[in-house]
């Protein structure tokens, strides 16, 4: 009678267990971009990502948190984050963000980081004599 005592409560443990494990697993997904254009509206900042092994363009949609952030105020053309939040229909909605040095970025957007970079350098040297 005892092993059907033990299996009875590990049926009821693992079904209860069940029941909230869609809430455990909407964890943050881990997102690396570098901004792709000069953000005007905070609120939308377009970006270069890589989300799922593939490099794509993304709109960066900043939670409550994150707009008081000093890093999201400063944001500028190619700063490179490390982002946590969820991919959802509009874009990615942002819960932490950290800026990063290019080369801390993943392999598949450093080359694009660095174009960006140069590009600005071009751009806003000859505008600094």
């Amino acid at each position: 009678m005892s092993w059907f005592r033990l299996r009875v409560w590990g049926i009821v443990i693992w079904v209860t267990l069940s029941l909230f494990v869609p809430v455990w697993a909407d964890d943050d997904t881990v997102v690396f971009a570098v901004v792709s254009d000069v953000p005007k509206d905070r609120s939308r900042v377009s970006a270069k990502a890589l989300l799922d092994g593939a490099v794509s363009d993304l709109k960066l949609l900043p939670g409550e948190t994150i707009l008081g952030n000093p890093v999201w105020r400063t944001l500028e053309v190619c700063h490179a984050l490390k982002l946590e939040g969820m991919k959802i229909e509009d874009g990615f909605k942002v819960s932490a963000a950290r800026v990063l040095d290019a080369s801390m970025l993943p392999m598949a957007l450093q080359g694009y980081a660095g174009d960006c970079l140069i590009k600005k350098a071009v751009e806003i040297a000859p505008l600094a004599d």
